[in-house]
């Protein structure tokens, strides 16, 4: 009796559509964006060594302010991204940090490429100072991580231009702290009108408590509790473009220092 030879059945290509854990949980995208961040921040470097040299060529005497309008015009581009959008891009913001530091760093190699003369490290503690004073509203959610980022990097230029030793005798943690001061009080000013707009005086004072409140907990080291009490009351909450009357602040200071050297 003949029996049949088995048939062998060639395997087929899977057609099962990848799992999306297959990607190991890296967001490729976010990857991508990342990698675009040190160009950006190479063209700020570039954008800060021209504008020290047409200043120079056009003010050979004096302060060379020319980094100065450059993150000026930083400063004034997230606050109108902000204002339209209610937020801050990375593409801003990251860049400007990293170029602060990388001009501080060729400062520290003797490379003249602007009129700064602070290095990586007084740079790299001008942001962390300018982390530092956010930090509190940011645990709150009083402002946006675009906003401190945005911070960061006026912090990171400023440490690059002012280092600690400037001609003008300003040291950069100081600028940083006081141009932060002149934001406050912007900020201060812009919240006031907005309370007399909306005409909600009683709710908005007690929002006032409840974020003192916050910033005291914060003051004792419960971060997490006022965290959690604040992001109870987020729906209650107008959200404002802080970066409007950082921007406005920061530019404001600047200007003041400016005209007292002149």
């Amino acid at each position: 009796m003949n029996q049949s030879a088995p048939v062998l059945e060639t395997p087929t290509p899977s057609t099962r559509p990848l799992n999306p854990e297959d990607s190991l949980g890296i967001d490729r995208a976010f990857l991508l964006q990342m990698a675009r961040m040190p160009l950006l921040a190479l063209l700020w470097v570039a954008a800060a060594a021209v504008a020290s040299h047409v200043w120079a060529a056009l003010w050979p005497t004096g302060l060379n302010a020319g980094p100065l309008v450059v993150i000026s015009f930083g400063m004034i581009l997230a606050a109108c991204i902000d204002g339209w959008a209610l937020k801050v891009p990375n593409w801003i913001t990251l860049p400007l940090i990293l170029s602060g530091w990388m001009l501080g760093a060729l400062h520290d190699f003797g490379i003249a490429v602007d009129s700064g003369t602070g290095g990586f490290g007084i740079a790299f503690i001008a942001t962390g100072v300018g982390f530092a004073l956010l930090f509190p509203m940011l645990a709150i959610r009083g402002v946006g991580e675009g906003d401190v980022k945005m911070q960061m990097g006026f912090g990171a230029w400023v440490g690059a231009y002012f280092g600690t030793t400037h001609e003008t005798g300003l040291h950069a943690l100081g600028v940083v702290f006081w141009a932060f001061a002149f934001g406050a009080i912007v900020g201060g000013a812009f919240g006031l009108v907005i309370i007399v707009l909306r005409r909600r005086f009683g709710d908005n004072a007690n929002m006032i408590r409840e974020i003192f409140a916050d910033l005291r907990m914060i003051g004792t080291g419960q971060i997490t509790a006022a965290t959690q009490q604040a992001q109870a009351r987020r729906s209650r909450w107008t959200k404002l473009p802080y970066g409007i009357p950082l921007c406005v602040g920061f530019l404001m200071y600047l200007l003041y220092m400016l005209v007292l050297m002149a």
